[in-house]
């Protein structure tokens, strides 16, 4: 007699998982006033500067069934071009040509945008409509690399909500003496190789393709 397959824990904890706003409310006390005051739906010289400073940005999209990506994006300070209060836009150079951002955003003409700058505990949170864009006009001013990328997704903002440090604080994210040593992680290739599941390869052979890839990252 074959034994069934054991569900996951996410399986068992859905059972009793909050099921509604109300409940989940109850976990929480309320926000303060400053917390929902500071949503705003366009940039100030400030958030500007902020994105400005930022060399990296995660973004998060889902597809029409509801399917979620959060992929990071990242070149020199200023990368992210603010085109006015209302819009920016981010050149889409070169990488594993998956598409997984903006065929969801072709889809559902959404994304959320979180900035990050190195060095500082503050975060910067833009959501609100968004495009795929091919116009070359708008392609020959996002030159951070050299030289007009692709395509560019544009946003449309309708939130803009500059995070508190404390889950950067609490993660030492730039702290180098708080980092785990290198030997305490798998590596890159060690990695990859566990995802590809294809016998015969090697940790060499993935390192040659990253090292290969990397002199290459701007093309």
């Amino acid at each position: 007699m074959t034994t069934p397959l054991a569900g996951s824990a996410f399986d068992a904890l859905r059972l009793d998982a909050v099921s509604d706003q109300e409940a989940l409310r109850q976990a929480y006390e309320l926000p303060g006033a400053a917390a929902l005051r500071k949503q705003m739906t366009e940039l100030t010289s400030e958030t500007r500067r902020l994105i400005g400073c930022a060399s990296l940005v995660l973004i998060a999209s889902a597809d029409a069934e509801g399917n979620c990506d959060v992929s990071p994006r990242g070149g020199p300070a200023g990368f992210v071009a603010v085109l006015d209060e209302r819009t920016v836009a981010i050149p889409d150079a070169t990488g594993n040509k998956r598409l997984d951002t903006l065929q969801n955003v072709i889809e559902t003409g959404r994304a959320g945008l979180l900035f990050v700058i190195p060095g500082r505990t503050t975060t910067l949170r833009v959501n609100g409509r968004a495009c795929v864009s091919t116009r070359p006009e708008l392609l020959s001013q996002l030159t951070p690399v050299g030289k007009p990328p692709a395509s560019a997704l544009v946003i449309g903002i309708e939130e803009v909500y500059p995070h508190c440090p404390k889950s950067l604080l609490r993660s030492a994210a730039w702290k180098p003496d708080q980092w785990l040593p290198k030997d305490a992680q798998p590596t890159s290739a060690e990695v990859t190789l566990a995802q590809l599941r294809m016998p015969e390869l090697t940790i060499a052979d993935i390192e040659q393709v990253e090292a290969d890839s990397l002199k290459y990252r701007y093309e």
